[in-house]
Formats: C-alpha cells, structure tokens, sequence
C-alpha cells in the first residue's frame, strides 16, 4: 500500500514538472496585450504591444490584462486537467474493476 502512495507521490511531482514546462498563452484586445504562463498558472511574462499603452487609459489596460490573464489560466486549467486525467488512468487502469469507480 505505501508503494502505491509512494508511487502516486512520484507521479504527481513528475507532473508537476511536465506542467512547469508547458506554455500557455492567453491574448485580449486581437493581441495587443498577451500573457505567457506555465500550466501551473505561473506567470512568465506580460506583453502590452507599446502603441496600443500610448492611447489606452489605464482603466481599458486593466480590464483586457483581467482578460488575457483568464484566458491564460484557462488553457493551463485544460492542460493541467489532462494531464492529471492520464495520471490516474496509468495509476489505476491496472487494477481490474477498481478503475470503473472512478467514472472509466
């Protein structure tokens, strides 16, 4: 039974890892302002295309920032979500009739 934990322990610090590694990117505005994350929701960077911060207010940048953000987030929720999904499936596929608990 510990193996298993041990195990599990293991496969979710190796996911973590894989999610480190993922970008993902989310864009407000047709790409005048975007933001690269990692799947762990981390933020790498913000990019606010310099024309575009000469004529807006500071109200408008704050606003499509919350959007591009939450698109970000999103996608690193999906990949997050996925790769979570086929952990479990490597971890408890092998186990007979015990996977279909699980919603299979």
């Amino acid at each position: 039974m510990f193996d298993k934990i041990f195990e599990a322990q293991q496969k979710a610090g190796e996911a973590k890892q894989r999610l480190d590694n993922i970008e993902v990117t989310g864009t407000a505005e047709g790409g005048k302002i975007t933001v690269v994350a990692n799947a762990n929701k981390a933020v790498k960077s913000i990019n606010i295309d310099e024309e575009f911060f000469k004529g807006a207010d500071r109200e408008e940048i704050e606003e499509l920032l919350v959007v591009a953000l939450n698109k970000a987030f999103e996608q690193a929720e999906n990949v997050s979500q996925a790769e979570m999904a086929a952990m479990t499936k490597d971890m408890f596929g092998g186990l007979g009739g015990l996977g279909n608990l699980f919603g299979k």
